[in-house]
């Protein structure tokens, strides 16, 4: 699902940003209290507990493909399973997929939607939210700058984010092709800021250029002040679907 690695426990610190955009995602998802759904991607379950107190006479199946994320969302979460989202399988249907955050890590969307139809019951909901079109355009722009000073190029060599946002157009093309019908999607600009701002942008949005240098803070911190602005520019892409 991610190729690459996580501090689990600082991005379970630091990603507290981002509880207000998971929350509006959360709130689009209709349930009755008696579902079985699945978390996909639940990092350190934060999001997660939430979920589960909202079936108290269902079942929450939580899935992360990192190891450290997984090993503290079973503090919080009664059934966590380490599995990578393309190779995702379960033993039986599920009611909906609820996932934020987590797609635009996931770089074949095609099999990434062909796995979640085929865990979910027909009529099935997916509720999901995640990096979009634009996203991160201006941290980006920055960051490539930074990487492309003396003192930083050589690390960068033949460097491509593993990261992908998808556009509307074609996101809806591929849960067609996957099976899901009464598709919505949409883009929706979420500035977020931090307390930790530099903790977070070195864990979350610029862990794949802080992973790959030797000083990541003194990289995060040229990079923020190249940045625009005082928030970070998230563009999300928002799903709603039923399986057919």
């Amino acid at each position: 699902m991610t190729a690459r690695g996580w501090d689990a426990a600082a991005y379970h610190r630091v990603s507290v940003a981002m509880d207000r955009m998971a929350q509006e995602v959360l709130d689009r998802l209709p349930l009755d209290g008696t579902e079985t759904v699945l978390d996909a991607g639940c990092g350190t379950g934060r999001i997660g507990a939430r979920l589960l107190d909202r079936l108290p006479r269902g079942r929450l199946i939580a899935v992360d493909a990192d190891p450290a994320m997984v090993a503290i969302a079973r503090q919080a979460l009664p059934d966590v399973v380490l599995t990578d989202l393309l190779d995702l399988a379960l033993p039986a249907p599920v009611d909906a997929v609820f996932s934020t955050a987590t797609f635009h890590w996931v770089l074949d969307h095609d099999r990434l939607f062909d796995r979640l139809a085929a865990v979910l019951r027909p009529g099935g909901r997916l509720v999901a939210q995640c990096g979009g079109a634009g996203n991160i355009a201006a941290l980006s722009a920055a960051a490539d700058s930074v990487a492309a000073l003396p003192r930083w190029r050589s690390y960068f060599t033949d460097f491509t984010p593993n990261f992908y946002f998808a556009d509307v157009a074609s996101t809806r093309e591929r849960l067609a092709r996957s099976g899901f019908v009464d598709v919505e999607c949409w883009l929706q600009p979420f500035p977020v800021s931090s307390d930790e701002m530099l903790s977070y942008l070195e864990t979350v949005p610029l862990g794949p250029w802080a992973q790959r240098v030797p000083r990541p803070r003194e990289f995060v911190t040229e990079v923020w002040a190249r940045t625009p602005g005082d928030t970070v520019d998230y563009v999300r892409l928002n799903i709603t679907a039923r399986r057919g």
